[in-house]
Parts: structure tokens; C-alpha cells; sequence
């Protein structure tokens, strides 16, 4: 686990969660053989990439906005 410096605010459950989904699916999809995908396969990774990039991004919204 990383320590929270004081510049770096503390993440709550729900966010750490987010985050940690989002490189556990980038983790999965680096490993798999996507030559061996079709094309509806291909389409439901990029969806799963482009849903956890948005979680990704509103998780940097809420933790940036005051």
C-alpha cells in the first residue's frame, strides 16, 4: 500500500475501488491475445477500457474539484 503524503488527498473505499478495477482489467487485457478476438470481442474491450478510463477520470474529478 502507498502512504498518503500530506499533498495527496486520501482516497475513500468506493475510489481505491475504482482505480483498482481499472488496472486489474488493463492488467487482463495486456495479457490477452487479442489477435485471437473477433470483432464483437475486440468491441466489448474497448467498451469495458472506455467504461473504466470515465471511472478513472471522475475519480480525478472528485478528488481535484474543492
Amino acid at each position: 500500500m502507498h502512504e498518503q503524503s500530506p499533498e495527496r488527498p486520501a482516497l475513500t473505499d468506493m475510489q481505491r475501488a475504482r482505480l483498482d478495477y481499472a488496472r486489474r482489467d488493463l492488467e487482463n487485457f495486456r495479457a490477452t491475445d487479442l489477435t485471437q478476438l473477433d470483432a464483437a470481442g475486440l468491441t466489448l474491450i474497448i467498451q469495458r477500457l472506455l467504461t473504466r478510463v470515465d471511472d478513472v477520470l471522475q475519480v480525478t474529478d472528485e478528488v481535484i474539484t474543492p
